[in-house]
């Protein structure tokens, strides 16, 4: 078998692989064997980039996205459904669709409510063409490389399975519980803001300007309505399952009801059931099956007649609250923790519940003692929601109030203007903020030192062996072996991972040193920017801002971080250890592009993005990610940003086609 030849069997493999996994639910190898096979997709197709193709497995992994969304408007309106939560108004809904019928029979199509973000796929001879977000149900935003790395998503319909040639098919991106709760846990290790629930999460990430970012967190998706001239039958539910035979992944709850009662019945089923399921949902849709019947019953200005969402109350508890405790992270910043009798809710005991801030405490004036209303927000975040006046009675407990003082070194605190959180300023010698930062440093994004962990550190900080960063650059076997000697084996194993760690890419070290809203998409773009931490020391606000993703919140806060000298010294310390300081640098073919700022814009054919950057840098260019009246002229690419054009328009700035830029570099 040739390369070539492989390349194809491994592509037409992993699909069906894709399919087995993510959409039946049936794998039919192990992880590590998927992952070997893709690897060697991967190099089969570097190295024969005739064979080159967008629908690709390997296209799931995402690529380097930082074009504005582009609207587009929708081929069939995307309204929204309306609401309610009592069965009252879902029986009063079945008599206004039979009275609209004339007495004609129909049937409803019973449905779970999953809650995502509405999503609309286009597909023309087969293929994915275009993925448009809800937006305001006339236009969408195009998040069509994004969802490409969804592998629920199927990005190419064989025709063998008898799709027509045109169709469009909507449904709902979510995220899975388990997603969520592993982003959630990088968050908290970051201190950055979790996400409330899935919906919440899949929102922000669907609309990520990195795409492999959407890779990296697993979303989902559920398809729930098929159109198309001539692509569907008269039965709603039909249709799905037709779909499902093309590849899409349509639930398995879905049924088909004759009777009020039928409707009733399913209500009540899921209502405890769904608690069992790997994704989130808040109620059941109901839609009448006939489209016929459905274009007979026509829409209000907002939403169909012929369908209504029955949303699931909340679970909520009453129980005691008892103690209030203040935590303290790496940044500092502390969070009330309400501590509560154990309590039954949506399934797992709870304990333990997040108050956010002062405000929050004093919106719900609470009392040690009083009797609290719990929720889950999303049914996974406990947090309070209300208090029962009622059962306080003559004895009033003590008023609630927030730390003056950090619960872990005395130091009074402190309460930024526009910031909701109070925050330890002990910079320097607050333990849990000292062992956050090392626990961040070498956590897997970061400098991935996996030998150590929090109780590691712990461990370590105790005995004073560490107090930053730089303090694992001089752990010795010796120190670390006990006093018999008996883990020197395990001890060698840190000190080797702590020594490999030097070499790790410069990027990893700008998020490793934990500056205040750098996520690692972030650090990835103030590296690939500024190449050395000399440069980015150095960067003003100005500077800063010129670079993709990075607003003045972030700005502000590496200006900040780098006016501390304590961070500075601690940069060199790191230096001195022999940790990677810059970008491996690009060697440099030619000065035909020298002192020119270039503009990247648009898809390309030749050469991805990420290439395009590397090959201004080869011949002396400079690749900035905004338009000014310095930018030299934009490579532009299909679908070419429209804010971008208009700018460059109004500054009269070159619009330069990936054609001419490569005759420019080769001439």
């Amino acid at each position: 078998m040739t390369e070539t030849d492989r390349i194809l069997t491994l592509r037409k493999e992993l699909e069906r692989h894709n399919y087995n996994y993510y959409v039946k639910n049936a794998p039919e190898i192990s992880d590590r064997e998927f992952d070997d096979m893709m690897h060697e997709l991967i190099d089969l197709e570097q190295r024969h980039p005739e064979m080159a193709d967008p629908n690709s497995p390997t296209s799931r992994v995402g690529s380097d996205l930082t074009e504005d969304f582009e609207q587009v408007a929708h081929r069939y309106p995307m309204l929204s459904l309306g609401n309610t939560y009592n069965r009252d108004d879902v029986r009063a809904f079945y008599e206004r669709v039979a009275q609209g019928l004339g007495g004609e029979p129909f049937d409803i199509c019973m449905e779970l409510k999953f809650d995502g973000l509405g999503i609309s796929l286009w597909y023309e001879d087969g293929q994915l063409v275009r993925a448009l977000t809800r937006g305001d149900g006339v236009r969408g935003d195009d998040v069509t490389a994004n969802v490409r790395t969804i592998r629920s998503i199927p990005l190419v319909v064989p025709q063998e399975t008898g799709r027509p040639a045109s169709f469009e098919i909507r449904g709902e991106i979510l995220m899975p519980w388990k997603s969520f709760e592993a982003l959630n846990q990088q968050r908290e290790a970051r201190e950055e803001p979790l996400f409330a629930n899935p919906r919440n999460a899949a929102s922000g990430t669907l609309k990520s300007k990195d795409s492999r970012v959407v890779s990296q967190r697993r979303l989902d998706a559920y398809l729930y309505y098929l159109l198309g001239d001539g692509a569907v039958g008269d039965s709603h539910y039909a249709n799905l399952q037709l779909a499902r035979t093309w590849g899409f992944k349509i639930s398995e709850s879905m049924k088909l009801g004759h009777s009020l009662q039928d409707v009733f019945d399913f209500i009540d089923y899921w209502d405890t059931e769904r608690r069992s399921l790997p994704v989130a949902t808040d109620g059941i849709v109901l839609k009448v099956d006939s489209l016929r019947q459905q274009r007979q019953l026509g829409f209000t200005a907002k939403s169909p007649r012929w369908a209504i969402a029955y949303k699931f109350q909340a679970e909520r508890a009453l129980t005691r609250l008892r103690e209030v405790t203040f935590q303290v992270g790496r940044t500092g910043a502390v969070t009330p923790v309400a501590n509560m009798d154990p309590v039954l809710l949506a399934g797992t005991i709870v304990k333990r519940a997040s108050l956010h801030n002062a405000d929050i405490i004093r919106q719900l004036d609470l009392r040690l003692g009083d009797m609290v209303y719990v929720e889950k927000a999303g049914e996974i975040i406990p947090q309070i929601v209300g208090v029962d006046t009622e059962s306080r009675g003559m004895m009033l407990g003590p008023e609630v109030t927030f730390a003056t003082h950090c619960p872990e070194c005395g130091t009074p605190l402190v309460r930024y203007e526009g910031e909701a959180a109070h925050y330890c300023p002990n910079y320097t010698a607050c333990p849990p903020q000292l062992k956050g930062r090392i626990e961040h440093y070498i956590s897997r994004d970061a400098m991935n030192i996996d030998s150590l962990g929090p109780e590691t550190v712990d461990e370590y900080f105790e005995r004073g062996l560490i107090r930053d960063a730089s303090d694992l650059y001089r752990i010795r076997v010796a120190d670390i072996c006990g006093v018999d000697r008996s883990r020197e084996k395990s001890a060698r194993k840190i000190v080797d991972a702590i020594e490999a760690s030097k070499k790790m890419s410069f990027d990893r070290v700008v998020f490793g040193l934990g500056i205040r809203f750098v996520g690692k998409v972030a650090a990835k773009m103030l590296a690939a920017q500024f190449k050395s931490m000399t440069a980015l020391r150095n960067a003003t606000l100005e500077q800063l801002l010129q670079v993709e993703g990075i607003g003045e919140k972030i700005a502000q806060s590496v200006l900040q971080y780098f006016a501390d000298e304590r961070n500075v010294a601690l940069i060199e310390r790191l230096a001195e250890a022999g940790v990677n300081m810059e970008m491996e640098q690009v060697e440099t073919t030619s000065d035909r592009l020298a002192g020119k700022s270039i503009v990247i814009s648009g898809t390309f054919e030749q050469h991805s993005r990420e290439e395009y950057k590397q090959i201004i840098e080869m011949h002396g260019g400079k690749n900035v990610s905004s338009i000014s009246q310095k930018t030299s002229f934009i490579l532009a690419g299909e679908n070419m940003g429209p804010s971008k054009l208009e700018k460059a328009q109004k500054l009269g700035i070159a619009i330069v086609s990936e054609e001419s830029f490569l005759q420019m570099i080769e001439d």
